[in-house]
Order: C-alpha cells, then structure tokens, then sequence
C-alpha cells in the first residue's frame, strides 16, 4: 500500500451494481490497490449503506432494479449535499443523453463498459485523492478548531438551505441556542485554558445527545451553541434541549462561581416555525435568541420556547407562546 493510503484511513470503495460478476471483478481489481471493498446490489442498498458509513467514493451503475443508479445519485446529492461522496458512473450506456444525465444528477465521472481497467483504477484514485482535499478544506473553512464542531459560517448555510427545502415542503424547521451560565466567571475564576476544556466538553457533550444526521450542532460564538433541526417539532425540539440539559447535569463540570449551582449549566432557547414567504431564517433565529434571553432572565437552567407560526399541529399547549421550565 502506498503514501496516499497510509497518511489517513484506508479508503472505502462502495461497488453498486446488480450484476454479481461485475461486482466481483471489480472487487478484485480494486482490492490490488488496498481500499477496503463493499457490495450493494441496487440503488437502495446503496442509501441504506450509506446512513450507516458514507465510502470515500461510490462506483455506481445506471441500469439496476429497484432504483436506478440515476435516481440514487439523485437522492445521495439531496440526503448528504456537501458532505456526498464522489461518484463515478461504470455503465454500458454511452449515449449522449445518458451521459448527460449522469453528470446533472450529480456523478463527478463517467466510466462506459467494457471497462478499461488501467483508467478506472487511476480516475478512482484521483476522485478519492480530490474527495480528501475538498473535506480537507472544508474542514479548515467550515469546522471550529476547538470545539469541533460547525462554525458560524456553516450554521449560516445551513440554516438558509434548510429554510428553503422546508419551504416547499411545509415540514417544521427548529431552533436551539443555548448559553454557558456565567461562562466569564468561569474563565475569569478557572482561566482561559480551563474554559477552552469546558467548552470542548460541552460540545461533546451536545454532539453525543443529538443522533438525527439532519441535525446540525455548532459553535455559534464565545459560549454560545446553535443547533439546527430539519423537520422538528418545537415539542421535540424542546425535549433535545431537555436531553443536552440533562446530559450537562450528569457530567457535573465543576463551577463553585456560579450563582446557581456548584456546576455548569446551560439555559437554552428554542424556535419553531413551519417556513413560509412571510417570514424569513432571520426572524426565527431572532425569535430563539429572545427565548434565551427569557430563560436567562427567569433564572438561567432552564429552556424557554417560542412558536412563530400558528400552522404547527402540535403546538395547542403553547397558546401563549412562550414555554419556561425550570430543569
């Protein structure tokens, strides 16, 4: 195995096709190079293996049973966006409409039967190679360093994206923002490095409560995290916040300034809408930011809900519109 398989993980190759003999010469061509091989027999086996483990590239045929290679690289681009694999069509379709269609539904490469296999093991190298180097940027462009978490400028657009895709949908859109209670006291009392460790612990901490893909959770700014929940009712929503909150609890930072308890706490403000023209990604992260700014002025530790839209079928028990529970 070489330099480029050695200075990372070893890449994973996700073969899609319902012949088995193709499977398997392909298999066997690939391994030479030292990926580690998987199988799908169709489109579907496809997405269902990926919600388990996305490959570092899917070599994937057009005509298949069940759903086609077209369709899924369709549905792939849709479920994973930016963070989708690269995928190279193998195919015995040469047409022009058929190649054509390929690279709209979002295939980076196209490959026709009979397979020349010199220029499949080099175009799969190069496309894994090229997959590394855009994760790698995006990494430093969309990922803050010390949490790890998303940065703002991913919340950003993410939130927007998520905006207009549930506009059309009419599906509910969530907001958390949640705070450190009496953060500066703790770095002013710990010291700077002691509160880049809480900080870093307070997302894990986040990350681990949260096991939706779609959800997003990131560094918002200083003390402060957002998380973003496609499809989400405020009722849900609240009970994540909920969860984070306990998970806090349990971890039992130790915090002896804190004018409530001996250890970290978070207050958190929650938004919902169902996104519609009248109203914009603005208004609802506005709208999340006053529930914070409620729950911390009822005391901190606690989580205070805010509805926008009346259109939400669950939301009869918060007429009112705002919702505060001591944890």
């Amino acid at each position: 195995m070489d330099d480029f398989l050695l200075k990372a993980k070893i890449p994973r190759v996700l073969i899609v096709d319902d012949e088995r003999i193709i499977r398997s010469v392909l298999n066997r061509v690939l391994a030479q190079d030292g990926y580690q091989i998987s199988e799908a027999e169709d489109g579907q086996q496809c997405l269902d293996f990926c919600e388990k483990e996305l490959p570092d590239i899917i070599l994937l045929d057009a005509q298949m049973p069940i759903l086609d290679g077209f369709d899924c690289c369709q549905q792939l681009h849709q479920i994973y966006r930016q963070d989708c694999p690269p995928v190279l069509m193998v195919t015995a379709l040469d047409d022009e409409k058929s190649i054509d269609m390929a690279f709209e539904v979002g295939a980076i490469d196209y490959v026709t039967k009979p397979i020349k296999w010199a220029v499949l093991r080099q175009r799969v190298r190069r496309l894994i190679q090229t997959g590394w180097a855009i994760k790698e940027l995006r990494q430093l462009a969309f990922v803050d360093s010390l949490t790890q978490l998303p940065n703002r400028r991913r919340f950003d657009e993410y939130i927007h994206h998520e905006w207009q895709r549930l506009l059309t949908e009419h599906a509910p859109l969530s907001l958390i923002l949640s705070d450190i209670d009496f953060f500066k006291a703790y770095n002013d009392s710990y010291g700077h490095l002691a509160g880049d460790g809480c900080l870093r612990q307070v997302a894990t901490l986040i990350q681990s409560s949260l096991k939706d893909r779609s959800t997003l959770a990131t560094r918002y700014g200083g003390e402060e995290f957002a998380i973003v929940l496609p499809n989400v009712s405020i009722v849900d929503a609240k009970s994540i916040a909920t969860k984070i909150m306990a998970s806090v609890h349990a971890s039992q930072i130790e915090h002896k300034f804190s004018s409530i308890q001996p250890y970290i706490t978070l207050s958190f403000g929650v938004a919902c809408t169902v996104p519609i023209q009248q109203q914009s990604v603005e208004q609802l992260i506005e709208t999340a930011d006053r529930a914070l700014y409620e729950a911390k002025q009822k005391g901190r530790n606690r989580i205070a809900c805010i509805a926008l839209s009346c259109q939400i079928d669950d939301m009869a028990e918060l007429t009112e519109g705002l919702w505060q529970e001591l944890a």
